[in-house]
């Protein structure tokens, strides 16, 4: 509460899909807010989805040019509404029970202008993820607030904000525009060390470190979303593979450790990518697992190996033995800044061989878990300061 007032609090985060780690992010953070004693509601801003197949193509045409000049470009998949609702079928009860109230969909900047304007909102948060990388968003200048009028008494306030990557994406306009939006802002925080730099070099803004939202909450917060675990589960003997990017040399890495550790290997992910082709032509194969099995996935398991941030999120979180198979094209620097907080820094490989790697090394938990309840009484610190001043 500010000054002993319940402030009313927009969360402005990517898209919620049908990325785990993106939802439960949002999930945490509207639930540590609410612990506060806010009201919060989520703000959705939307990709604006083109309406005939040649803009499509007309797109990824803009991004190819883009690539082969060396600037900024991102490549998303566009799926149509009723695409969307098939693959996120089984995700969709989680955001609807969980994740509201919320907005209604704003696919422009425009329109998230006017949702607001009829708000009344004490403050906004901006994070957490990867809010801050262009090619990632569906309007950078709007993770930055561009489109609050410099007087607006909102409060402006970022958490655990994501550049995504310790290289610059941003073209020179991005770069003095966002610096300048950002200026405006009460509170700026981010969630990789890398970001902090970041925020220094190009906006000449000192940004404070903290942690991201799913681990300031609890084991028993997750178990709460999940109910009793059977004993099957405790009993199980299984690596759970929790790949973004599937690739069959990481596939054979798996089931290498998984044998070393007489273990079988698991995965809850759709049995096809998402890539046109498939969602064209297969779309049942490319229906997500629920939020819940997702979860259940690290409860259960005995092992993870993972090229997923929030996969290494979440293995921590339930302190399983994990491996963490390095994503440059996603942003490797999330991965170090995250395991270096703990002292994990060897659990990201460095080759796909088991014979290199010291794979019989242990977590020490004890120290993992203390050092995770110091920095989370730290960011949330940060949070209730910044909602004060």
């Amino acid at each position: 509460m500010r000054d002993g007032i319940i402030m009313k609090i927009g969360i402005l985060t990517l898209p919620l899909n049908t990325n785990y780690g993106g939802i439960l992010q949002c999930y945490a953070l509207q639930s540590i807010l609410r612990r506060m004693g806010h009201e919060v509601i989520i703000l959705q801003r939307t990709f604006s989805q083109p309406k005939y197949s040649i803009s499509t193509v007309w797109y990824y045409c803009k991004q190819l040019l883009k690539l082969a000049a060396g600037k900024p470009y991102c490549f998303k998949l566009y799926v149509s509404d009723e695409q969307n609702k098939i693959i996120s079928q089984n995700i969709r009860p989680f955001i609807e029970k969980n994740i509201v109230p919320i907005s209604r969909k704003c696919s422009n900047t425009k329109e998230l202008k006017n949702e607001i304007a009829d708000m009344s909102l004490d403050a906004i948060v901006v994070g957490s993820d990867q809010v801050w990388r262009v090619r990632y968003s569906p309007c950078i200048s709007d993770y930055y607030l561009g489109f609050l009028p410099g007087t607006n008494k909102i409060k402006r306030i970022s958490y655990a904000a994501s550049f995504g990557t310790d290289i610059w994406e941003y073209s020179l306009c991005q770069t003095i525009n966002c610096g300048k939006y950002l200026r405006l802002f009460d509170s700026i925080s981010v969630r990789e060390k890398s970001g902090v730099e970041l925020c220094k070099k190009y906006f000449n803004m000192q940004a404070e470190l903290v942690l991201d939202p799913t681990l300031l909450l609890n084991t028993k917060d997750y178990d709460s979303l999940l109910g009793e675990c059977d004993e099957s589960d405790r009993q199980s003997r299984g690596l759970f593979c929790y790949m973004l990017d599937r690739t069959e040399d990481k596939m054979n890495f798996a089931k290498k450790l998984a044998d070393c550790h007489r273990m079988f290997v698991f995965e809850t992910m759709p049995e096809l990518e998402t890539t046109p082709n498939n969602v064209d032509n297969d779309i049942k194969k490319c229906i997500y697992p629920s939020i819940e099995e997702w979860l259940s996935s690290f409860r259960k398991a005995s092992m993870v190996v993972t090229d997923s941030f929030h996969g290494t999120v979440f293995s921590i979180i339930f302190n399983k033995p994990f491996w963490v198979i390095g994503n440059t094209g996603r942003g490797l620097s999330r991965f170090e800044s995250l395991l270096s907080l703990f002292g994990l820094q060897n659990r990201l490989l460095q080759s796909l061989d088991t014979k290199t790697n010291n794979m019989a090394d242990e977590i020490d938990w004890e120290y993992v878990n203390k050092m995770r309840l110091s920095l989370s009484e730290r960011s949330l610190s940060y949070l209730r300061k910044a909602l004060i001043h």
